[in-house]
This record gives C-alpha cells, structure tokens and sequence, in this order.
C-alpha cells in the first residue's frame, strides 16, 4: 500500500493512488490533515492547472512546501481531483 513518510511519521497511506508523472496522489480523506497547513505558493502546469501547496509540520518541524494540489484541475486531469502528491523529502513508498 502507498505510504507517504516524512521525519520519521506516516503522513498519508491509501491503496487508492493515482500516479501521474511518476507522483502518487493521495486520496485527501487518506492523508493527516492536521500536519498541513495552508501555503500561499502556487505554480501553473500547463495541461493538470493551478497548484496550490501546504507546509507540512511534524514533531516542531516545518517542510514548506512539501505537500501540493490541484484545487480545480483541468479536465485532463480531473482524476487527481481531491488528492494530494508530495516531495521535498516526503518518501513515498509502495
């Protein structure tokens, strides 16, 4: 089962992962809302849309960043809709 693991805490683990461009994405219902917090970043994919990010916090320590979005993606990737990727030292395993 995909796990997300940052600083030594499981942050999401869900057998329902969309993979798209090599990056697992998290059911959000799936993943441990209360280590996120909002970020005011935001970056344009030209086919998926606008992603929005949260900073992950884990044990007093902050990954700004590591968690990002797709809050009204485009229709070719609509399947990613509600889900959540990860990186910056985010490990993902199968």
């Amino acid at each position: 089962m995909p796990r997300a693991t940052w600083n030594g805490t499981v942050v999401a683990e869900s057998d329902d992962t969309v993979v798209v461009e090599r990056n697992h994405y998290f059911p959000l219902d799936s993943v441990r809302t209360e280590l996120l917090r909002d970020s005011d970043t935001h970056t344009v994919c030209p086919w998926k849309g606008t992603a929005s990010y949260y900073t992950l916090d884990v044990d007093g320590r902050s990954n700004p960043d590591a968690v990002w979005y797709y809050p009204t993606p485009k229709r070719a990737a609509k399947k990613i809709a509600g889900r959540v990727a990860f990186w910056r030292g985010v490990r993902v395993s199968d």
